[in-house]
């Protein structure tokens, strides 16, 4: 009973990582016009003339959406025993993206971020937490240690989704009338960091425990067999 609620969780979860994904998806297709009043850039005037910072915020918006799909795919198991050689390629793709794209470009991003100095230190925060939790699950996976590799990965992803935390957030509970829209944007920089790497913490503490870690043993060497 308690496996059944688990796996409902991750069904709805994974549901709501694609449904937020694809309306994203819908945000950033609006900056095709590549206009500079558009959407966030209307908040951003006293950087849009930076050609710099905008060439940052394009590779940004128009990439993240594929590295939170191609997370999606690495956390099945029935995924990994299947297709092994997919997962590989794009679980190189996701850590790619991170590493090669959207870990330069949010730093840049970040150093111009809204929320004063709170958003500004979040993001940073942000930043530098996905590219070492990103690193550890390469190293892990090099030095043969599955479990560790999927434990960082969980990591990884948890600050990758703190996009759609901030977006769930914002619109459930920011009102332009009773918020200072600055400070608010800043501690929902840290709210959602706070949130996905407590609910991360959850799930790995739920896999330390000893039933799940037998399980995940067995299923390991059901893998490395095939």
């Amino acid at each position: 009973m308690k496996n059944l609620g688990l796996k409902i969780i991750s069904i709805i979860a994974l549901l709501a990582v694609v449904i937020f994904s694809l309306l994203m998806l819908k945000t950033i297709s609006q900056y095709l016009t590549f206009e500079k009043t558009t959407g966030f850039l209307a908040f951003k005037q006293q950087v849009v003339g930076n050609p710099y910072w905008m060439a940052f915020f394009y590779i940004h918006i128009f990439s993240i959406t594929l590295c939170l799909l191609a997370g999606l795919t690495q956390f099945s198991t029935q995924f990994l025993a299947e297709n092994r050689k997919l997962h590989r390629i794009i679980g190189k793709m996701y850590v790619y993206n991170i590493l090669i794209i959207n870990a330069p470009a949010c730093f840049v991003l970040g150093l111009f971020s809204n929320g004063g100095i709170i958003g500004i230190t979040g993001f940073i925060l942000q930043d530098i937490l996905w590219a070492y939790f990103t690193i550890m699950a390469v190293f892990s996976i090099k030095k043969g240690n599955i479990i560790k590799h999927k434990n960082d990965m969980i990591l990884s992803y948890s600050i990758t989704t703190t996009a759609i935390t901030f977006r769930i957030i914002k619109n459930l509970f920011y009102n332009k009338a009773q918020h200072d829209y600055e400070l608010f944007y800043g501690l929902n920089v840290w709210a959602a960091l706070f949130i996905n790497l407590s609910i991360a913490y959850i799930i790995l503490r739920k896999k330390r425990s000893p039933l799940s870690f037998k399980r995940s043993i067995r299923n390991e060497k059901i893998n490395t067999d095939r």
